[in-house]
């Protein structure tokens, strides 16, 4: 079975690539090679894996049972087994196709000038005293809140229902959450084929 999952970012958001750019920024943002910023499916499903281990102590699961739950449905944790049975699988989670087509039609835009349109340059500093701290002046690319991200979760039938109530208890995704970054609604409905 397929759940589309929709995610509206109600902050800005920093989803992070690891990587920097020299004299620019020290926190760069996930990008296709085109420059659309995405959200990668492995991230999304570790966030979403958290979020099930606590659902499932909410709906008071034993130790044994949660733990059966969550690796059947999520594998091995730094397991890499695609093939196991009932295992979900995440897409990344994009800019709707639609927009991403539009804008490529409209005008030939470099992959930058993609990215700095749904993006912003953010600085941050470190206090000390009531005063900057010195030599503490940081720069993140921020994703602009607003944006609608979408991807597909494949899994068996029986698990829809709870990973649609696991999608909704997801509210930060990104870098920075302790700063009010990342604040998001997810979504899970399925796809009638």
């Amino acid at each position: 079975m397929q759940l589309a999952v929709h995610m509206k970012l109600e902050s800005d958001a920093i989803f992070g690539n690891g990587m920097s750019v020299p004299g620019g920024e020290d926190i760069s943002v996930q990008t296709d090679v085109q420059g659309f910023p995405f959200l990668k499916g492995s991230t999304f499903k570790g966030i979403f894996r958290e979020e099930l281990i606590n659902y499932l102590a909410w709906e008071k699961k034993t130790g044994e049972e949660a733990e059966a739950i969550v690796e059947r449905l999520m594998g091995v944790s730094g397991s890499h087994d695609l093939e196991s049975p009932g295992k979900m699988i995440v897409s990344d989670l994009c800019l709707h196709p639609d927009l991403i087509k539009q804008i490529q039609e409209e005008e030939e835009l470099s992959p930058r000038e993609i990215t700095e349109m749904f993006t912003y340059l953010r600085t941050f500093t470190s206090l000390e005293g009531g005063l900057a701290k010195e030599g503490s002046l940081r720069s993140a690319r921020c994703i602009k809140k607003g944006l609608n991200f979408y991807g597909i979760c494949v899994c068996q039938e029986e698990d829809a229902a709870m990973i649609k109530d696991v999608l909704g208890l997801i509210k930060w995704v990104g870098t920075m959450r302790s700063r009010g970054f990342g604040k998001v609604n997810v979504t899970g409905e399925e796809v009638l084929l």
